[in-house]
């Protein structure tokens, strides 16, 4: 099968950890043809747009990336773009499959257009966007999302097999905002690579990481990552907590950059022996940080990484959010209600503490959640009839 993915809503950069990019390289793996339409804007590694100048090229997975230009000279952060030869990229590539990554671009139009004149075309769409990272006004909420792009949205809406949401809460925002029958939209989760899961899992591999950083076998390793800004700030509280469980086995890694707004208590926070700051790193090192630990804690708002833990089979404790439950799969989670350090402690000391309950929600994230949350899977899902 020859399946296109087209990813105009955002910036398709190689080599991160984002949806489209496992969607496609496992969907090459399925042995399909794939190709992905995208935009001339990448990320730099400081996630910096900047402009990508090749036409053409196959990338890492065997996946070959077609970058369109912008038609008109409109701002590298315009949400108003409209791109060049869409429509007739799409009749050179002949897909069997289209795969849309977000619907919130003009030239949605090109793609229905498309469709109509193609109806033997399968095609599918994702959805990455809810109130927590967007609508957050009134020119988003009721001018962008609930007039322009639902009216994209439901444009394409006749010609596609489903709506995936990424979670609950974008599942709801399909349905809410842009008016999708419900009968059309599904939720498609978000995972991790099984190829890096694998990989991180060395024994090899996980002794470095400790002994790199001093953590002895007989520690109990806590990992958190992520920026760490004013929506994420409750990793402070985090690391207060660590400073204040008083059995000096329990430590804390911590990777990701941090805000200028929040630098000078981070590092009052940090030290040499039970809370750590590693700086950023990238996708990759992602996977073996949280490999070597015995326990990975999210206490601010979701991010990416809640599923890739959760798909390399690691017990977490999360921060409860409406709509994110979904990353619990039979007790590989255990959530947290308020900001608080003494709740993050108690809960740490509860897990470390209750040895029964600890195995089980190892087996739980070992086995069931680990294969929930599994790349190659999931990109099977996304193209069922």
């Amino acid at each position: 099968m020859r399946i296109t993915h087209i990813c105009l809503c955002g910036a398709f950069t190689d080599g991160w950890t984002y949806q489209e990019n496992y969607l496609t390289k496992y969907h090459r793996k399925l042995g399909h043809e794939v190709s992905v339409i995208t935009s001339k804007y990448i990320r730099n590694e400081n996630a910096d747009l900047v402009i990508d100048n090749r036409d053409s090229y196959v990338n890492e997975h065997g996946v070959k990336v077609i970058r369109i230009k912008n038609k008109f000279n409109t701002s590298i952060k315009s949400k108003f773009k409209l791109y060049e030869n869409l429509y007739t990229t799409l009749l050179r590539e002949k897909p069997d499959i289209i795969f849309i990554h977000n619907i919130q671009f003009l030239n949605i139009w090109g793609v229905t257009r498309y469709l109509k004149k193609h109806p033997q075309v399968v095609a599918y769409a994702d959805n990455h966007t809810d109130f927590s990272n967007s609508a957050s006004n009134w020119i988003s909420k009721v001018l962008l999302h609930g007039i322009i792009w639902r009216r994209c949205a439901l444009m394409i809406e006749p010609y596609l097999r489903k709506f995936y949401g990424v979670l609950p809460s974008r599942v709801d925002f399909l349905k809410n905002v842009y008016k999708i029958p419900e009968r059309k939209i599904e939720l498609l989760l978000m995972g991790a690579d099984d190829e890096k899961v694998k990989e991180a899992n060395q024994k090899d591999l996980i002794n470095q990481i400790r002994k790199r950083h001093q953590i002895n076998n007989e520690d109990f390793l806590i990992v958190t990552g992520g920026k760490i800004d004013q929506a994420k700030k409750q990793t402070l509280l985090l690391m207060e907590a660590i400073k204040n469980i008083e059995s000096p086995n329990v430590k804390l890694i911590v990777f990701g950059p941090v805000v200028e707004s929040l630098k000078e208590k981070f590092n009052s926070l940090v030290d040499n022996d039970k809370v750590k700051h590693i700086g950023w790193i990238n996708g990759e090192e992602s996977y073996k940080y949280f490999a070597a630990a015995n326990l990975v804690v999210f206490p601010g708002r979701h991010s990416v990484f809640w599923e890739q833990v959760a798909g390399q089979g690691i017990p977490m404790v999360v921060k409860h959010w409406e709509g994110t439950t979904h990353v619990n799969i039979g007790g590989n989670c255990k959530f947290l209600y308020e900001d608080s350090v003494e709740e993050i402690k108690q809960k740490i000391i509860e897990v470390i503490k209750n040895k029964e309950k600890y195995e089980n929600q190892i087996f739980i994230s070992s086995t069931v959640a680990k294969k929930h949350f599994s790349y190659y899977e999931i990109s099977k899902k996304s193209i069922e009839e």
